[in-house]
Parts: C-alpha cells; sequence; structure tokens
C-alpha cells in the first residue's frame, strides 16, 4: 500500500462509479455465453427498466454507462460464438472430417503426461483447411493434440498438417484437431517471438543443473513455464494456498517492471521517461510470459498494482481495476467465464478494498510494515476463498502464515531468474551461478509449501455444492467485517493468531472413523488407486498409492496408519505410485513390491529413488508368494513368469504392457476373500481366468478404474458381493463405463465408487459386510 496515505489511514473510496462499471461488464461477459440472444435482449430490457425505476438514486449517464458496456460485453460474446458456431471448421469437427491444414502456432507447445504415453498440447490460429472437397481460408482458433514429435514446434511458427477434426468442449474453439502427420514447418516465427523464445531456453538451461522442484518452480515463477511441473509439488502449493507462485501472475509484472524502474533512476532517467520505460517493461513482460489471455489478465492486474502505489493509490487504483476488467473483457470476453480471471480480479480487490483497513486497525498495537505483510496476502485469500473452494473442495488454513513466509522470497527469485534468462544469452557459466541464487530463493518457497501442507490440518475439505458455497461466501462477509475490530486490538489479535495455530497443528477428531471391523479401504486419491488392508495395531497394507502424495498421506492419517508392513505397488503408471512419498513419510515401512515391467521409466526412476532414500527395499515378489499379517493372509497371483524370468505382459495384444503386467494380489481375513487387481485388462483378466478356473472373490478392486476395457464375464463370475471403483470425479477417461457398472449391478454386486462417496470402508460387523463412505 502506498506510504502517501493520510497519516490517520487509509481513506475511504469515494468515487466507485468504474469498478461497478466493471461488474456490469463481467455481467455482460457471462450473459453473453452463458445465455442465449434471446434472454440476453430480455436481461437488457429489464436491465433498462430497473435502471429508471432508479433514476432518482443514480445519475442517468452512470446508469447508461451500465448497460452500454454491458450490452457491448455480451454483443461481442455472442458474435464471437455465432462466428464459430457458424464456421466451416465447426461443421467438418461435427462430420469427423480429416482434412488438411495450415495453422499458425499461438502458444509453446506443451508436454503432458497421459494415460499410457505422453502427448503434446498446441494451440493455434487455423488460416486455411482442405477436407471434404472444399477449401476454406479463415482465422479461428483450435486446439491441437499431437505426439512428442510437435513438442520442438516453435511459438509463431506456421505448419502444414493432416488432421482429424472433432467438437470443441467448451467456448473459444471451433475445433479439437488429432495431428496424423508430422509438421511441415512453411513459415519460422518473427524475430520478436525468436528472441522471447531465446531468454525462455536461456533461463531453463541456467537452472537446469537444479533439483527437479527448483527446477521447474524458477521457470514457472518467472515467465509461467511449468512444463515438468511434479505433480506433488502443485498439490503442496494449492494446500498452502500458493497456486499464484506457478504460474504469471499480476506480482510478477509488478516485481519486473519495477525492478525495471528502479534501474531506470539509478541511470538517470526521469519525468515522463520513466513512464516509457514502464510500458516497454509491460509490453516486453507480456511477449516473454506469452501473449494468452492469462498473461494480458496478469499484466493487467499487475498494471493497476503499479498505479496503487502511488499518490491517492486507492482511489487511483479502484478506477484503473475497473477500467482493467472493462478493457480485458472487451478484448476477450470468454474470459468473464475463467477462473484465473476471477481469482484476479477478486485477489486484486481484497488488497485495495480490504487490507488497507485490516492493516490501519493492526498498526495500533503492530509496526506498519508487520501488518501490512499479514493484511495483504490475508485480505487477497480471504476474497479468493468462496472461488478456491469451488474448483478444488477445500479451504486453506495456512494460506495467509504460508504467503507470508514465503514472500521474502519471491522478488529476488523473480528478478534473479530473469536476469539469468537475459545473462545466459551471453554468458552461460554466469548464468548457471545466477540460476543457483534463484534456486536458492525458490527452494525456501518450496520448503514453505511442503511444511504447510504437511500441516495436520493445512486444509480442509468443503463442498462444491451451491449452498455450502453460498454459506462460505456468507461466512467470508462476515469475516471481512469483523476483522478489522478483532484485530484491532493486541489482546484478540494475539487470540485470533493463537487460534489459527492450534487449529492448523492439531488434528481435527474424525468421530466414528474408521469404524471398528473395518477390513479393506479404498481411498479417495482422485484419479487413481489407493487400497488400505486393516493389519490392526495401526498397522495396514497398502496397494498403490494415487497420483499424489497428500491424497494418500490423508487417507492413511484419517483410517491411524503409522506402520505399513507391506506397500505393494501395482504398475508404474504415476496414478499408482506418485503418491509413494505420501505412504513413506512419517511411516514406518517394511518392503515395497513392485512389478517386473519397468515400464513407464519414469515411475519405475521414481519408485527406486524414493525407496532408496527410505531405506526400504524394493523387490519383484515370486509368482504365487504369500505373507501373513496377524488375520491377514495375502499372496501374488499374477504376473506369471516365464521359464527365463520375463513377465508375461500381453506386451505383443491388444493391451498395455504396463496395465497386464500389474501385481495381482489375493488377501483373506476373517473368511473374507478381498482381490486386488492393478490395471490387468481383458488379456491379462483372461490368463487369471484361465490359471484360476476356480477363483472367487467378496469384494473386488475393479481393474483400471472401471473402464470400459474389461472381461466382463471374468468380472462376474468372480461372484464378488461387493466391488470397490477407484476413479477421480469429474476425470476425462470415462471411468468408469457405463456398461462396466451395468453388469456387475445386474449380476448381484453392490458398486461404490470413490468420486461419488468419498472414502469407502468395507467393514466386517457378525459375519455381514457392510459398507461406511466418508465423503
Amino acid at each position: 500500500m502506498p506510504e502517501t496515505e493520510p497519516p490517520g489511514g487509509a481513506s475511504a473510496i469515494r468515487d466507485l462509479r468504474m469498478p461497478a462499471l466493471g461488474l456490469a461488464a463481467w455481467a455482460g461477459g457471462l450473459a453473453g455465453i452463458l445465455l442465449d440472444a434471446t434472454w440476453c435482449a430480455g436481461l437488457v430490457v429489464a436491465s433498462a427498466l430497473l435502471a429508471r425505476s432508479l433514476r432518482t438514486r443514480l445519475p442517468a449517464r452512470t446508469t447508461v454507462a451500465w448497460l452500454v458496456v454491458a450490452v457491448a460485453v455480451a454483443s461481442g460474446a455472442l458474435l464471437r460464438q455465432e462466428t464459430l458456431e457458424r464456421s466451416p471448421v465447426t461443421a467438418l469437427a461435427q462430420q469427423g472430417a480429416v482434412v488438411t491444414a495450415t495453422m499458425t502456432v499461438t502458444l509453446d507447445p506443451r508436454l503432458r503426461e497421459g494415460q499410457f504415453s505422453d502427448f503434446v498440447i498446441v494451440r493455434g490460429r487455423l488460416t486455411h483447411v482442405e477436407g471434404r472437397g472444399h477449401s476454406y481460408r479463415l482465422g479461428v482458433p483450435v486446439l491441437l493434440l499431437a505426439d512428442e514429435e510437435w513438442h520442438g514446434v516453435r511459438l509463431g511458427s506456421t505448419v502444414e498438417l493432416v488432421a482429424r477434426l472433432s467438437e470443441a468442449d467448451g467456448p473459444g474453439l471451433a475445433a479439437i484437431l488429432s495431428a496424423r502427420s508430422a509438421p511441415r514447418v512453411t513459415a519460422e516465427p518473427s524475430a520478436t517471438w525468436r528472441a522471447t523464445t531465446r531468454v525462455r531456453a536461456s533461463l531453463r538451461r541456467a537452472v537446469e543443473h537444479l533439483e527437479p522442484a527448483p527446477r521447474t518452480l524458477v521457470p514457472a515463477l518467472v515467465v509461467g513455464d511449468d512444463e515438468g511441473m511434479p505433480v506433488d509439488l502443485a498439490d503442496d502449493f494449492r494446500t498452502t494456498g500458493l497456486t499464484h507462485l506457478l504460474a504469471v501472475s499480476g506480482t510478477n509484472l509488478t516485481l519486473v517492471v519495477g525492478f525495471a524502474l528502479i534501474v531506470a533512476r539509478w541511470l538517470g532517467v526521469r519525468g515522463r521517461w520513466l513512464y516509457v520505460v514502464g510500458a516497454v517493461g509491460i509490453v516486453g513482460f507480456v511477449l516473454l510470459a506469452r501473449t494468452e489471455p492469462s498473461v494480458v489478465r496478469a499484466a493487467a492486474m499487475g498494471s493497476v498494482a503499479l498505479i496503487a502505489m502511488g499518490s491517492n493509490g486507492r482511489e487511483r487504483g479502484a478506477r484503473a481495476i475497473g477500467v482493467a476488467v472493462v478493457a480485458l473483457l472487451l478484448i476477450d470476453p470468454w474470459l468473464a467465464t475463467t477462473v484465473g480471471f476471477a481469482l484476479s480480479v477478486l485477489a486484486t480487490s481484497g488488497i485495495l478494498f480490504l487490507a488497507p483497513i485490516w492493516r490501519d486497525a493492526m498498526m495500533r498495537w503492530l509496526p506498519r510494515w508487520l501488518s501490512e505483510a499479514i493484511a495483504v496476502p490475508a485480505a487477497a485469500q480471504l476474497a479468493c476463498t468462496p472461488v478456491i473452494a469451488g474448483i478444488s473442495g477445500q479451504v486453506s488454513l495456512v494460506a495467509v502464515a504460508a504467503n507470508l513466509v514465503a514472500g521474502p522470497a519471491v522478488a529476488p527469485a523473480t528478478v534473479i531468474g530473469l536476469l539469468a534468462g537475459f545473462v545466459g544469452l551471453v554468458s552461460p557459466s554466469l548464468a548457471t551461478l545466477l540460476g543457483s541464487g534463484a534456486g536458492w530463493s525458490v527452494s525456501w518457497i518450496i520448503g514453505v509449501a511442503r511444511r504447510g501442507a504437511a500441516m495436520p490440518t493445512g486444509a480442509v475439505e468443503w463442498s462444491t455444492g451451491p449452498t455450502a458455497l453460498a454459506i462460505l461466501v456468507a461466512l467470508c462477509v462476515v469475516i471481512a467485517l469483523a476483522t478489522p475490530v478483532l484485530l484491532g486490538r493486541a489482546r484478540t489479535g494475539v487470540a485470533c493468531g493463537a487460534v489459527m495455530v492450534l487449529v492448523v497443528t492439531v488434528p481435527l477428531p474424525s468421530p466414528g472413523w474408521p469404524p471398528p471391523g473395518w477390513v479393506v479401504a479404498a481411498c479417495d486419491v482422485g484419479q487413481g488407486d489407493g487400497i488400505v488392508l486393516n493389519v490392526g495395531a495401526g498397522a495396514g497394507v497398502v496397494m498403490d498409492v494415487g497420483v499424489a502424495p497428500d491424497a494418500i498421506d490423508d487417507c492413511l492419517r484419517r483410517l491411524d496408519i503409522t506402520e505399513v508392513p507391506l506397500l505393494a505397488l501395482s504398475h508404474f503408471h504415476a496414478d499408482h505410485v506418485g503418491g509413494l512419498a505420501g505412504v513413506l513419510d512419517g511411516r514406518r515401512v517394511g518392503e515395497i513390491l513392485v512389478t517386473g515391467l519397468a515400464e513407464p521409466a519414469a515411475g519405475a526412476e521414481l519408485v527406486t529413488g524414493l525407496a532408496a532414500e527410505a531405506g526400504v527395499v524394493a523387490r519383484v515378489p515370486a509368482y504365487g508368494e504369500a505373507w501373513r499379517f496377524g488375520e491377514l493372509t495375502l499372496q501374488v497371483i499374477a504376473p506369471r513368469v516365464e521359464p527365463g524370468g520375463s513377465i508375461l505382459a500381453h506386451a505383443a495384444g491388444r493391451g498395455s504392457a504396463a496395465n497386464n503386467a500389474s501385481l495381482v494380489l489375493l488377501a483373506e481375513v476373517g473368511g473374507i476373500r478381498v482381490l486386488l487387481t492393478g490395471d490387468i485388462e481383458p488379456e491379462a483378466q483372461g490368463d487369471l481366468a484361465r490359471s484360476l478356473p476356480s477363483l472367487t472373490a467378496d469384494v473386488l478392486k475393479v481393474p483400471h478404474h472401471g473402464s470400459r476395457h474389461q472381461d466382463v464375464d471374468f468380472l462376474v463370475g468372480l461372484d464378488a458381493r461387493l466391488a470397490l471403483v477407484s476413479v477421480g470425479e469429474g476425470n476425462t477417461y470415462g471411468h468408469p463405463s457405463p456398461d462396466v457398472l451395468s453388469a456387475l449391478e445386474e449380476s448381484g454386486v453392490r458398486v461404490h465408487r470413490t468420486d461419488l462417496a468419498g472414502d469407502v470402508l468395507v467393514v466386517l460387523e457378525q459375519g455381514e459386510l457392510h459398507t461406511r463412505a466418508r465423503g
């Protein structure tokens, strides 16, 4: 907050017309995207009538301005959507046509990890299409899914390709292309894009000697290049409210342009030339971080923050945020529905409207710098809390403290990292030294995220239903109003801090969980597997660990599991091994069982490395090997091994070799047989049925998250009473298959899904099987 405010504290913002204009633009954008033209017209008429009824309270010019802006943004959204819907590309996509196309790449290709292999996402603008006997020249946005050979295509290139078109599943795109050919570059990027690409590549080289977490966080923090970001790190940042540091935000621009202005002053630049330096810095930052909507939005909010740092900062900042919202939505109305836009606007608004009031309250007993350091992240977090809860299903309790502690490292990491990118163009060795400095800074941030996420109650789950979110909004309003009163005195302020410390450090009780007599738990680990077999006395055998350490760790905590005598990993796909650290940290683990097929290599390397660090043996069990832990017995019943020692993984079959090489365990406790199947597909299921024709189970962990690739006769023939489907809510794979579920239910099997029920426990009560769900 600016130092030029009156000594008595933050002055009231007297003119709210521009922020209201921004809200009108936002409402118009939402209406134009979510409603059709008829509804939009009716809404305009209703708004005009309402404005007329309020003409004695509101100036006519102000009311007209709100309506004009809302209509302009809504019209822009409707016209753009209509243009895309009437595009010949959209018509070809509806037919699933294969076309020859010319496309200009508008964003850097991103490598993503798929379920079976890596793939590349490319955003571009389609300029020419030939298909179904016609040729079209146009300019529509599209999304391309391609093989890894596309990863080297540079931003700004024009390429020719053959692709199959499919319908887009959201606004702003004419179609989705699936590449059927390698890229043929017909035009190289412009000099501007080549220069910025060189700087980004230089930054990557400057930090390539660092550990994986800082190596990926430095480029993400500096220029928004988050490729290769470890999933567990992203989860920790999400839990601690630090996700804004994983992508370009207004903070980045404020730091970069602020640093440029300091250097300019040091060099003697004064007066209006400083505005030129600031403008060049903003444009350069946008080009370096790429001109995607999220970067432009971040630049706009960062500019608002720079304006708010000047004289009469709150008043000018309030006007600036209104102007920024209107300008952004006129340029791109589809921003109105994006989460990133909402979070940026809400965070900036919280800092402008709430933080100064809270700061002034705390300044009665705290120094200004500390009051501001607490008020700014707290206000931004509170303003964003309902939106974050709506998309993540949780409310972070450590976000304010995490941002407060991590904050001092953000500026040096950003500035030093940016310098490393530029210096690397002329002196790679000096750039490596600077990269180490940026790495040390982000290591502090990573440590804050790791430790904050490890708190027993770092975040609490919150329903994403409309009623729950409405309650959360009401709570946030109450907190916003009560905070100045509570923090205005040392006694109540310290008490509030002490309560928060207790809440996040002392685990919240889960009454009645786990219930006595539980046998097996299907943990809600998202799109992955995480199964626990109860051994008793705080011990459990774990089969697979999901993709994120936090998810499986939280489930084991809820089950009071402190010892894992045996940990089995069915195969090396990320959704089965990615959360391994969550089991190893803070628990005694006896040994780790793995499949003999080390594919994918990245998963196998992750398991080998973490096991070595924890001092735990990881080995391939023999076919038929068995264990006993108390009343629990376990046996490996697949995969079979050839006499020479290689796995019968059906690599030549139609299915996935890695999936079909999954360890399959048969467990028995209290007379209840539990079949844990990993991700085996029809080939391996058929082999299992042939090798063990009399195999039955009381509880079945449905293979491969209930995908449609099943030998249904095999599943039904197991005569299971209960089936557990470990699957992520809203996953893009179509899991579980409705046909598979129907077949199981029609045969009398009770099916329970983690995406609908959360953690699912199978409980043995007086010889009968029951289930308990936590979600």
